[in-house]
Protein backbone atom coordinates (compact mmCIF):
# COMPACT_ATOMS: atom_id res chain seq x y z
CA UNK A 1 0.00 0.00 0.00
CA UNK A 2 1.37 3.66 -0.68
CA UNK A 3 1.35 6.47 1.16
CA UNK A 4 -1.37 7.87 0.11
CA UNK A 5 -3.78 4.78 0.33
CA UNK A 6 -2.43 4.36 3.70
CA UNK A 7 -3.13 8.11 4.51
CA UNK A 8 -6.65 7.89 3.07
CA UNK A 9 -7.85 4.78 4.85
CA UNK A 10 -6.38 6.20 8.20
CA UNK A 11 -8.32 9.19 7.83
CA UNK A 12 -11.69 7.05 6.87
CA UNK A 13 -10.98 4.63 10.14
CA UNK A 14 -10.07 7.15 12.25
CA UNK A 15 -13.31 9.17 11.30
CA UNK A 16 -15.67 6.16 11.52
CA UNK A 17 -14.33 5.33 15.03
CA UNK A 18 -14.81 8.93 16.59
CA UNK A 19 -18.50 9.00 15.20
CA UNK A 20 -18.58 5.07 16.08
CA UNK A 21 -20.66 5.70 19.91
CA UNK A 22 -23.18 7.87 18.42
CA UNK A 23 -24.25 4.96 16.11
CA UNK A 24 -26.02 2.32 18.70
CA UNK A 25 -26.41 -1.01 18.26
CA UNK A 26 -23.19 -3.94 17.13
CA UNK A 27 -25.42 -4.24 13.59
CA UNK A 28 -25.49 -0.46 12.76
CA UNK A 29 -22.32 -0.12 13.51
CA UNK A 30 -21.28 -3.03 11.24
CA UNK A 31 -23.62 -2.02 8.27
CA UNK A 32 -22.37 1.63 8.44
CA UNK A 33 -18.78 0.55 8.81
CA UNK A 34 -19.49 -1.77 5.79
CA UNK A 35 -21.24 0.98 3.17
CA UNK A 36 -18.32 3.24 3.92
CA UNK A 37 -15.77 0.99 3.62
CA UNK A 38 -17.17 0.06 0.10
CA UNK A 39 -17.72 3.90 -0.51
CA UNK A 40 -13.98 4.69 0.83
CA UNK A 41 -12.60 2.09 -1.78
CA UNK A 42 -14.71 3.41 -4.68
CA UNK A 43 -14.02 6.87 -4.23
CA UNK A 44 -9.57 5.73 -3.82
CA UNK A 45 -9.29 5.71 -7.76
CA UNK A 46 -11.21 8.94 -8.07
CA UNK A 47 -9.09 10.59 -5.07
CA UNK A 48 -5.62 8.86 -6.95
CA UNK A 49 -6.81 10.33 -10.52
CA UNK A 50 -7.18 14.16 -9.10
CA UNK A 51 -3.74 13.85 -7.41
CA UNK A 52 -2.20 12.86 -11.03
CA UNK A 53 -2.03 9.00 -10.57
CA UNK A 54 -0.23 9.75 -7.49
Amino acid sequence: MDALGLAYYAAVCGLLGLGAPWLGARLARLVVGALVGVVAAGALPLLRGAFGGY
